[in-house]
């Protein structure tokens, strides 16, 4: 079900700030902050909850949230490269992985890597943990996929276009050309 959800709900990203509920022993706990990709809110403090009880002792009856603001990138419009450290839970074991996308914001190219795990991997969005998301410039890409749209002289043809039929009948005796020099 959950599945589903990230894949109909486009991804955006929280920031998730929570402590220990305040005690007469400890009257100041620390704060725990989060970058989470989700859905929405409720997910965002769902994901916070779960990955906070692996890292220390708390959970959500022992734990309060402070806050849950959405981070937005600063240029939208402006296409970059984008490093996905991941974790993921697969049927023989946990690995991590490294992978490289291009996209205009985070939240894009995390999109693209819950598809990517999904298709090459069979990896469900509730297996995968990332680790960290890092914009990287041109000359740190490795991944060859990525390296093929840094060509400065890139084109990308388009063969086979069909024209549009102005003042032509729809039924002629001889087949169309798509192919054009």
């Amino acid at each position: 079900r959950s599945s589903a959800l990230y894949l109909t709900m486009a991804i955006h990203e929280y920031q998730v700030v929570g402590r220990h509920k305040p005690t007469e022993t400890d009257p100041k706990p620390n704060l725990y902050r989060m970058r989470i990709f989700a859905p929405n809110e409720v997910v965002a403090k769902s994901r916070y909850w779960y990955f906070l009880s692996k890292y220390h002792k708390m959970k959500k009856t022992t734990g309060e949230i402070l806050a849950v603001n959405e981070i937005h990138d600063r240029k939208p419009d402006l296409v970059k490269n984008y490093a996905i450290f991941v974790r993921y839970d697969s049927r023989s074991g946990t690995h991590n992985l490294y992978k490289e996308f291009r996209d205009t914001t985070r939240c894009g190219a995390v999109a693209q890597m819950y598809l990517d795990m999904a298709g090459r991997h069979r990896a469900r969005t509730r297996s995968v943990q990332i680790i960290d998301v890092i914009e990287v410039p041109s000359s740190k890409c490795v991944r060859a996929n990525m390296l093929q749209f840094h060509d400065s002289k890139i084109k990308f043809p388009l063969a086979h276009r069909i024209t549009k039929r102005r003042n032509v009948s729809r039924f002629t005796t001889k087949r169309p050309t798509t192919h054009f020099q």
